[in-house]
């Protein structure tokens, strides 16, 4: 992470200077970092409301108390939820809508190709007080690396208009895309109006965010640019200085982006990415009448303190013998289980076989006959096939010839008959 330069970027602006919050609880780790500058915002500059330091409970392990209306803090390799508040709740996401956006883009084109601005990107000079755009003019020719830079640290929502034009030819057609995603992405509380969010009629919850935000962190180039706190980006009246509204990015250690959000009606919101010790998490605060970084920072607190990685079931592992009518088997672990669990919860682990009805013996070798659950109160950490590692042998026929045991099995059915007939 690079260190901010004010000097250079207090020249940008016109008479901006940060809002400085007073601290509640800071954690050292955040108070040894620097706040971030005011940022520019181009073309006119304004001011921002930036906090200095994060609010942040002294106990991370312990679920935190945050402002936000709805929430949700997982992890980003397993898609495992840590903590949630009403996390399925269909609310306004402002600009967070522009991570689809990025998606979209990166999977359907390349950073090099260069796009000519039309007249519907552009925001008139009269509509640009409070709307955050890069300027774009008609017949501008820039490329979609640099429009994804504005897009995602400036917020620019000519650059969404732009790059929706660009993929698909128009933003009405881009935004069926852009809903055709969300639903290959079960995100099934989403609907997307427009590529910028700053129609602020579209809506998606917390949990769909975390899905789209786990499936643009994994698309090559998306973490690069949400994790940049200034580009330099070259304009026809003169270069153009963009900087990341992310404050996690200056004031929360291991943060790696990745957007913010605002209208009256979404709130502040902000997705917030972040790894440490090779653990990624994201979080995603929406609707927080306040700043919204320390509700994130809080939550990532949370997750890397609160819980600790643990290996329960390792593939090939014997797991005992399970009973099918007709006989028993060895069973073990046909994969592994790996899961976050609260570290207060560690020594709370209940294991639990249940045998599949269906299974009948004898089962072939590695043959799936029951499945293991693992849970800690309030929380099922994972499932796991346990299949058959070997199936007992048939009872030793002896060395006696086959006619031999020929003529017995003729002599035993004899005497069954006649038993029979004798009542």
């Amino acid at each position: 992470m690079s260190s901010p330069r004010p000097g250079v970027w207090r020249a940008t602006l016109v008479g901006a200077t940060a809002v400085l919050l007073p601290a509640l609880v800071v954690g050292l780790a955040s108070a040894q970092l620097a706040p971030p500058p005011p940022t520019p915002v181009p073309p006119d500059g304004s001011l921002s409301p930036f906090p200095s330091v994060l609010h942040t409970p002294a106990d991370a392990v312990q679920p935190p108390d945050i402002g936000a209306a709805s929430a949700i803090l997982v992890d980003l390799a397993t898609g495992q939820v840590l903590f949630s508040r009403d996390p399925d709740a269909r609310r306004p996401i402002a600009s967070l809508t522009k991570i689809m956006t990025a998606l979209l883009v990166l999977e359907r084109s390349h950073l090099t190709d260069i796009v000519t601005v039309r007249p519907d990107a552009v925001i008139s000079s009269d509509a640009r007080a409070g709307v955050a755009s890069l300027g774009l003019q008609v017949g501008e020719r820039i490329s979609v690396e640099d429009l994804l830079y504005a897009l995602l640290l400036q917020s620019a929502n000519d650059a969404a208009v732009a790059l929706a034009d660009h993929v698909a030819g128009s933003q009405a057609r881009f935004v069926r895309m852009m809903n055709a995603r969300a639903h290959a992405l079960g995100m099934t509380h989403t609907r997307y109006r427009s590529a910028s969010g700053l129609d602020d009629r579209g809506y998606s919850s917390a949990r769909d965010l975390a899905t789209l935000t786990r499936a643009a962190m994994s698309t090559p180039g998306f973490d690069t640019i949400a994790s940049t706190e200034f580009r330099t980006i070259p304009g026809p009246d003169g270069d153009r200085h963009v900087q990341n509204r992310n404050v996690l990015l200056w004031l929360y250690p291991g943060a790696t982006g990745a957007k913010t959000g605002y209208t009256a009606r979404a709130g502040n919101c902000v997705v917030g990415t972040a790894e440490r010790d090779g653990r990624r998490l994201v979080t995603v605060v929406l609707g927080e009448p306040g700043e919204p970084f320390s509700d994130a920072a809080a939550l990532l607190d949370h997750g890397f303190e609160g819980f600790t990685r643990h290996t329960f079931v390792t593939e090939g592992e014997p797991h005992g013998v399970v009973t099918l009518p007709g006989g028993s088997v060895p069973v073990e672990s046909a994969g592994d289980v790996v899961a976050l669990v609260p570290t207060t919860s560690i020594s709370q682990v209940d294991e639990r076989v249940v045998v599949d009805p269906q299974a009948a013996y004898p089962p072939a070798p590695g043959e799936p006959v029951a499945r293991l659950k693992i849970t800690i109160p309030g929380l099922t950490v994972g499932t796991v096939p346990l299949v058959v590692s070997a199936v007992p042998p048939p009872p030793p026929i002896g060395d006696e010839p086959w006619w031999g045991r020929a003529l017995g099995a003729v002599a035993d059915a004899i005497r069954a008959a006649v038993t029979a007939i004798r009542g």
